[in-house]
């Protein structure tokens, strides 16, 4: 039978389909494109590799942990931490052999970021966390009992000897470790102030030298120490409870960093400390990410010494630690995420 109509040509419904296949391909692409560039963009530091480094104090974990956090999310591949002196840890970073610590104290450490390159060899900029503090203390009884204030009044060998615990009539100072930058502003002190014939400066391991203390404390006998803050120390041997601070007067000639007297009006001998991320220069030019966030990171101090007291109740693990770290990070999300917004930023 014919028809007058004409048959229907298959070519426009093939020509749409190919339309449509093709706008998809394109949109696909685009999304793909889009994708790899919000990608790239949410990890600039991908395939970088970053070794941080602490001090030898097991304390010095967590805050370089957070900071090994954040730039993971940000792409880099963080090695495991090291731990080494902290004139070594200076040297290490200056050279490149490390990108980077958490525990960069100033004024404290000037010595040593001078003495490798200072502004050429290293990148610091924001504080990482505020108002550390460092000196002498004794026991509270034996404070009240002698009327003990300053530690010039160990000029006194009468006084000296309560504190001697080796039988050479001399005050023995629980000190610093061998490499501490607290090592030289001690002996700076000691020199200064005319005390080497009345103190011996006890160095070895902090840690285990402290402990004795604590021992010898809790037997009911006399203890001088150094300590700083933040550490665990102040919260078992606690300041105008346990024990007291001892004043130190200015070394004759003080200038600049050894003019030590605090706000309130109290000298312990050593200014405000401020805690830095120190990293390499050089890497730090390359990598505007991590610079940018080891700029503004911020970790309040009453956090850090929290956490060390954690340690000290037991909970001293690696994976310890690394809950540590998560919880606070949890806790502060909004914050933690705001530093990561802001190093992606200077990485566009």
């Amino acid at each position: 039978m014919h028809r007058n109509t004409p048959a229907h040509s298959p070519l426009p419904t093939l020509q749409s389909q190919y339309r449509c296949l093709a706008a998809i391909a394109l949109l696909s692409l685009g999304a793909a494109a889009a994708q790899a560039q919000t990608s790239s963009g949410d990890l600039p530091g991908k395939g970088v590799s970053v070794q941080p480094l602490k001090g030898t104090v097991d304390e010095e974990m967590f805050q370089t942990l957070l900071v090994s956090r954040a730039l993971e999310k940000l792409g880099y591949r963080v090695q495991p931490v090291k731990s080494l002196e902290n004139g070594t840890q200076h040297v290490a970073v200056a050279h490149g052999d490390a990108t980077f610590t958490a525990t960069h104290w100033m004024p404290l450490h000037r010595a040593f970021y001078e003495n490798n390159g200072a502004d050429k060899a290293f990148y610091r900029a924001g504080t990482y966390s505020r108002n550390a503090v460092q000196g002498y203390l004794i026991d509270k009884a034996t404070a009240e009992k002698y009327h003990i204030t300053s530690i010039t009044q160990l000029k006194d060998p009468k006084l000296a000897a309560l504190f001697d615990t080796d039988g050479d009539g001399k005050a023995d100072l629980t000190g610093c470790n061998p490499g501490w930058g607290c090592e030289l502003a001690i002996n700076k002190h000691l020199k200064g102030l005319d005390l080497e014939s009345s103190i011996t400066h006890r160095q070895g391991n902090y840690q285990a030298l402290i402990a004795d203390t604590i021992t010898r404390y809790k037997s009911g006998k006399p203890i001088l120490y150094y300590v700083w803050t933040p550490f665990w120390v102040n919260t078992v041997l606690r300041p105008g409870k346990e024990v007291s601070w001892l004043e130190v007067p200015n070394v004759p000639g003080a200038q600049g960093e050894d003019q030590t007297q605090l706000p309130n009006g109290k000298n312990y001998g050593f200014q405000l400390n401020q805690q830095y991320i120190l990293a390499n220069k050089a890497w730090a030019e390359k990598n505007p990410a991590a610079a940018k966030l080891f700029a503004v990171m911020q970790l309040p101090i009453e956090d850090i010494n929290a956490q060390n007291m954690r340690m000290r109740q037991g909970e001293s693990s690696s994976a310890d630690v690394s809950r540590h770290v998560d919880g606070w990070i949890k806790a502060h999300q909004q914050t933690f995420d705001s530093w990561l917004e802001q190093a992606r930023a200077a990485a566009k």
